[in-house]
């Protein structure tokens, strides 16, 4: 069964196992009652009401193998009268139970989405039927666990589909922010290159990478940003100062001032965040 082990802040399913156990001995007025998480379709015996001994606990009940068994296997309920000498189950658990002195018992898989996730026991020291009324509270209590287990999944499973998709969301911020800090390393070794040729196909380049990014499949023509105010601004949109941005592009201070003010009026900005904002929206940045 899921535990907080997985990374998501469920509670120990033991204890809410145990919860049920202490109501069910407490309406039941039988002298034991017991029980146990299944995992990986075998039954661990955990929690006990009434015991006298520790020869149950922590033992291992395989698939199909003494009562537990059989009720993980088949999904449904199993008795018998008098243990030691029931024909209809396996005995590979006579010592401990046994030695516990159990002769009566009831086991009661709790089932979610057809699977058995724990096993309900009740038990008397003498022989004998235990009663349908302790047996409708053994199922009304499987019913209660199988249900807060399955909500438990539930908050499991939409808790991993949220984490999943917050870090496939960060992955795709990450690897946007290195293509603007790669697109703004290309606009400014662009202005070193001194081939004109070679200087165009790093624009050329720049210019694809924005509107990968971007999604836009073409640049708005109504708008058009001369390359050294596109420089300017896609390091302005790094979060870079003018100063920063200056010594990046090797040119002044009042240099980048003056072509971010440019490429603020074409684009219509009231500031640098709005200038970035609309270029991005118009396919000319990352």
């Amino acid at each position: 069964m899921t535990s907080a082990a997985d990374g998501l802040l469920r509670p120990s399913d033991g204890d809410a196992l145990r919860s049920e156990l202490r109501t069910l001995a407490s309406v039941s007025k039988l002298p034991v009652v017991f029980g146990g998480e299944v995992r990986a379709g075998t039954l661990i015996l955990s929690e006990f009401v009434g015991t006298r001994t520790n020869s149950m606990r922590g033992l291992v009940v395989a698939r199909s193998s003494g009562l537990g068994g059989s009720a993980v296997a088949t999904g449904r309920p199993h008795s018998v009268s008098d243990y030691r000498s029931a024909s209809t189950i396996t005995h590979h658990y006579d010592g401990p139970v046994l030695g516990e002195g159990l002769r009566a018992v009831v086991a009661v898989p709790v089932v979610v989405k057809g699977e058995a996730r724990a096993v309900i026991y009740v038990a008397n020291r003498d022989s004998g039927v235990i009663g349908d009324r302790i047996a409708d509270e053994m199922m009304q209590a499987g019913r209660r666990l199988a249900m807060e287990l399955a909500i438990r999944d539930e908050v499991d499973r939409r808790l991993r589909l949220t984490f999943a998709r917050e870090a496939v969301s960060n992955a795709n911020t990450i690897v946007t922010e290195q293509l603007r800090d790669l697109h703004a390393e290309l606009r400014g070794i662009s202005q070193a290159v001194s081939d004109a040729t070679a200087r165009m196909r790093l624009r050329e380049m720049t210019e694809k990478l924005a509107r990968l990014v971007s999604g836009v499949a073409a640049p708005d023509e109504a708008v058009s940003l001369a390359p050294r105010e596109l420089d300017v601004l896609a390091h302005i949109a790094l979060g870079c100062t003018n100063l920063e941005a200056a010594q990046r592009l090797s040119v002044r201070p009042e240099t980048v001032k003056s072509y971010l003010r440019s490429a603020m009026t074409k684009l219509g900005a009231h500031s640098r965040h709005e200038a970035v904002v609309r270029a991005r929206r118009l396919g000319l940045l990352p």
